[in-house]
């Protein structure tokens, strides 16, 4: 399964409560930080809730050799 970089892009200020905790839930403290997680359903939904205020790019999975 892969890995996701989810980077927050714009602040939380302004918007609903639980929106900013889906932003702390997903270890998202700072403007422009960027964290990994894994590709999952959940963690899918929480990017689909907040997709206003991140940038999602995919992680190449690490130990492969070419």
């Amino acid at each position: 399964m892969g890995a996701l970089r989810i980077t927050l892009r714009r602040s939380s200020i302004g918007y609903a409560k639980d929106q900013k905790a889906t932003v702390r839930s997903l270890g998202l403290r700072r403007l422009h930080q960027s964290v990994v997680r894994p590709d999952t359903p959940s963690v899918r939904g929480m990017i689909q809730k907040i997709r206003h205020l991140v940038h999602v790019e995919p992680v190449a999975e690490t130990g492969e050799t070419p």
